[in-house]
């Protein structure tokens, strides 16, 4: 039975970016099941000739296969696919990695928050179970911990964790929204895509996994990563911040975010001069100090508390398909603040 029987009239595609997995290729299609309509295999410019095994060796009408001419890494790879499928008039992108590291029997319980209007993207949480954490290599787990701290900071999706796992699903109206061409290719891809995800108000929803780890090549390794990603993550930060607080709307919370710093600043700065100047420190002059200090960090944590408060609660296709019926015209708008 195909998706389109399933769904109704909504059609489910599978974006596979692929790598140097040939050997595992074939049997992360075969577990694939009828739920889904289309797969689009990315060849990125695989040493392997992954993509020419796969159109010459697995029989599958579902599958159509696209061959990058320059490797753009695993995030180009999967814009590509997500690209092509959101043409094809789907409704909703999954996106598994060739390895074998992802189990395509999730798929359903992906697609489902997002057919049911709950969320408008759904991603992999592999720390959501204490078993699936302890299958993890130290050296990620780690690394990932890490990265998923600072990501909280720089998407505003406080209650969303494990930000480079490649396992999601987008509903694809999506796609109309998202600044395609200024979305990192390579291994910030996941994260950038939250932060790009945040700056539209899309819901995120973690659907909980567990990945499976053996002989599967990766060149990635989270924990030398870490200060790459910092940097991208304090760019997404402020821009988050400049975007919702200032671009786009000027709130309380606006106002407690520029006081708090100003305060901060000022009880940090006065209290170091004086300490340096001064033998012994008046009553006065301490609290001159301290005062600014307490008060700012009052009000950053309460501007803290406005931002996680703040995470989308509502899905945002809805409206947009809303907006588009019956034409179903919306598609592949380049540009985003």
């Amino acid at each position: 039975m195909s998706s389109s029987k399933l769904h109704g009239d909504r059609k489910v595609a599978v974006v596979i970016p692929c790598f140097r997995v040939r050997k595992h290729i074939a049997s992360v299609i075969g577990e694939i099941g009828p739920e889904v309509d289309f797969i689009y295999v990315v060849d990125d410019r695989c040493p392997e000739e992954t993509g020419r095994y796969v159109s010459e060796s697995i029989d599958d009408p579902r599958i159509r296969v696209i061959f990058n001419e320059v490797n753009l890494g695993v995030g180009g790879a999967t814009l590509a696919g997500m690209a092509r499928a959101a043409e094809d008039d789907v409704d909703v992108i999954v996106k598994i990695d060739g390895d074998g590291q992802m189990d395509p029997r999730l798929i359903p319980a992906f697609t489902a928050v997002i057919l049911s209007s709950e969320a408008d993207f759904a991603k992999g949480n592999r720390f959501f179970e204490p078993e699936g954490v302890m299958t993890m290599p130290r050296a990620r787990l780690i690394g990932n911990a890490g990265l998923s701290f600072m990501a909280k900071f720089s998407t505003g999706y406080w209650h969303s964790f494990d930000p480079t796992n490649g396992f999601f699903a987008i509903h694809a109206s999506l796609m109309s929204l998202l600044p395609v061409e200024k979305i990192s290719k390579r291994y910030f891809f996941e994260s950038d895509l939250l932060f790009r995800l945040g700056v539209v108000e899309a819901r995120v929803v973690d659907i909980p996994m567990h990945a499976h780890y053996a002989d599967e090549q990766s060149s990635m390794q989270p924990h030398k990563e870490i200060l790459r990603f910092a940097k991208g993550h304090l760019k997404n930060l402020l821009k988050r911040i400049f975007y919702r607080y200032f671009l786009r709307d000027f709130s309380l919370a606006s106002i407690e975010l520029l006081l708090g710093l100003a305060l901060l600043a000022f009880g940090t700065v006065f209290g170091l001069l004086n300490w340096q100047s001064e033998s012994y420190a008046s009553a006065g002059t301490v609290m001159l100090a301290a005062m600014p200090i307490i008060v700012g960090t009052q009000l950053l944590l309460a501007f803290l508390n406005y931002d996680i408060h703040s995470t989308p609660s509502t899905a945002l296709h809805p409206r947009l398909e809303k907006s588009k019926r019956p034409g179903r015209a919306l598609r592949h708008r380049k540009s985003a603040p």
